[in-house]
């Protein structure tokens, strides 16, 4: 007895003393020894009654568990690398010249050829990506630009049809994709539309704004993450627009970061990339909190005008737009400029403050006066009242910094897209709205789904003001430029003033969740045979003639194209694609 007694006390002391050496030699102190040890030497000590000292070892067990438990992980401290990607490929980062900018404008003309026959081979391509089948719908069609000194319109309506007659054979034609015939079509006379003389994103000088991201590896690997932020931080061939980027990669490690910070190099975006570890800034809310004065004092930071906190799927669609808008304000005061959620339901839980996705601007000397009460920001109580009940929110900590410390308050932008909806989408893109930013568009559970990236390739053929334009044909098309073809069988029988509210919210559904922001909307068409659309799948510009290849896509099996009573509005899949060019 008293050597079994022996050994039980000498594993409980090396027990004890692997748990206390390992807590003391991490990088903050949890001083376990003085509320272990009379536990241990309890334990340890002679217990006559068999029940009692089962008790005392299982209490001691819970309590070596729960220490367990609150020991940092094993895993090594994120690296203190910090990396410049003008150090990694200084030759891609350096200004744009203005032959670059020649090369990328808007072409004034075009030397296409115009050939309406169907590419066999290219279209089973699109089919195998976009599981198509074998027999499919299409049409190839042509649209000529002609730049002129007008205002960009929410519509416009075109004096042409966009299905030419049947019988001149130039319509919708049925293909089988499995015989590689060759299919000649003559191509009818383009659609003529005028747009506005906007410049191309080319043009764009973001040298007055630095930018702050903070995500996370995952997020990281996504194909298009990089190639998304080049559109609005180079001018789209490998060149720095003069905007600076500066990522946090959360728990990376140095071949993470180098990764990352490779990848933009790459694409040409200025950036510099560097990690934090979430278990030294645990809570988000505080990490967003901190990305202000870590770009006050940022040695690229000096010279700039705007300090501009946004997401990882934040989308500048217009970046000659935004630095345009931008003028009208004093950056020598204060500014804290951003945008609501649209949803009311969202504003009302979370409070009246800049949404982070859409991107929030701040001044230089805003940024100042944040910097110096920076610490007072971020405490326990006020932690505490950023919680709305899903958790501190960044936006709050950063709002109520702004109005517990200055008289200034939001700056709405009307522009700067929150997009907190959810479901399909297609009734705010199809609007003919313009735009500054978009966010939430990456789809998984919670928003919605759509390629930015691609929609905006358009704004190099004829400008910014191009994506999601909205052109109305005499036979009841609708093309919202980027995005989709729609057609209205029985006729544009609607106020094409209101949004159609194909989406739904994140939170509680109400009628009236987006009428502030959109107006009241008109019910949504899906199900009802009244509408049909082809939404866009890819685009190709080449850069040299300015031609741009839009390729819409529909599906026969969309329930969202069906008639009151089920049934499909088409038998087949179906392809349109859209050749713009120059006049």
């Amino acid at each position: 007895m008293k050597a079994a007694s022996m050994s039980l006390r000498g594993r409980l002391e090396r027990l004890y003393s692997r748990v206390a050496s390992h807590v003391e030699s991490q990088p903050f102190g949890i001083d376990v020894s003085d509320g272990l040890a009379p536990v241990v030497q309890r334990a340890c000590s002679r217990i006559p009654h068999p029940v009692v000292r089962v008790f005392k070892l299982l209490l001691l067990v819970l309590v070596l568990f729960i220490a367990f438990l609150n020991l940092p992980s094993l895993r090594p401290y994120t690296t203190d690398l910090v990396l410049n990607t003008k150090d990694l490929r200084q030759p891609i980062l350096n200004t744009a010249s203005p032959d670059d900018h020649k090369a990328t404008q808007p072409a004034s003309s075009s030397n296409h050829v115009m050939d309406c026959g169907a590419d066999i081979d290219r279209l089973a391509k699109l089919r195998d990506r976009f599981k198509l089948d074998d027999e499919v719908e299409y049409l190839k069609r042509y649209v000529r630009i002609t730049r002129e000194p007008i205002e960009r319109q929410q519509r416009t309506f075109l004096q042409q049809r966009f299905l030419p007659e049947d019988d001149e054979g130039q319509g919708l034609q049925v293909l089988d994709l499995t015989k590689n015939v060759q299919h000649e079509q003559t191509c009818p006379e383009p659609l003529e539309i005028a747009v506005t003389q906007s410049p191309s994103p080319t043009e764009a000088d973001l040298s007055d704004f630095i930018f702050a991201i903070s995500t996370d590896v995952k997020r990281m690997r996504d194909p298009l993450i990089v190639d998304e932020w080049a559109f609005w931080l180079t001018n789209g061939l490998g060149h720095s627009n003069g905007g600076k980027l500066f990522l946090r990669l959360i728990d990376a490690s140095d071949s993470e970061l180098t990764d990352a910070a490779q990848r933009l190099a790459e694409a040409g975006i200025d950036a510099q990339v560097s990690a934090l570890d979430s278990r030294l800034h645990r809570e988000m809310a505080v990490r967003y909190l901190d990305l202000v004065p870590m770009l006050y004092f940022h040695p690229d930071s000096v010279n700039r005008k705007w300090l501009v906190l946004c997401d990882d799927d934040t989308f500048f669609t217009s970046a000659h737009s935004l630095v345009e808008r931008f003028k009208q304000y004093d950056h020598e005061k204060l500014f804290y400029v951003g945008s609501l959620s649209e949803d009311a339901i969202a504003v009302k839980t979370h409070g009246s403050q800049a949404f982070g996705g859409a991107g929030v601007f701040i001044s230089r000397p805003l940024a100042q006066v944040l910097s110096t009460v920076h610490q007072t920001c971020k405490t326990r109580a006020k932690i505490r009242q950023s919680n709305t009940g899903w958790g501190p929110q960044g936006d709050i900590l950063l709002r109520n910094c702004i109005y517990d410390n200055t008289d200034i308050r939001l700056s709405q932008l009307h522009g700067l897209w929150q997009l907190d909806i959810r479901g399909d989408a297609s009734g705010f893109y199809e609007s003919g709205l313009s735009a500054y930013s978009i966010h939430h568009f990456k789809g998984g559970t919670k928003w919605h789904t759509t390629y930015p990236l691609n929609t905006t390739k358009i704004a190099y053929t004829c400008g910014e003001d191009c994506p999601y334009q909205r052109f109305i044909t005499e036979d009841d098309f609708i093309i919202a430029n980027g995005y989709s073809v729609a057609q209205y069988p029985y006729g544009v029988e609607f106020n094409l003033d209101q949004v159609e509210r194909t989406f739904r919210p994140l939170m509680v559904e109400k009628e009236w969740n987006f009428d502030y922001m959109y107006g009241p909307q008109r019910p949504s068409l899906s199900g009802t045979g009244k509408k049909i659309s082809w939404e866009l799948g890819e685009a190709e510009t080449n850069l040299e003639d300015g031609v741009t290849i839009q390729t819409y896509i529909r599906r026969k099996d969309d329930v969202r194209w069906t008639t009151e009573d089920g049934k499909p509005m088409k038998s087949v899949d179906g392809i349109i694609e859209l050749v713009w060019i120059s006049a």
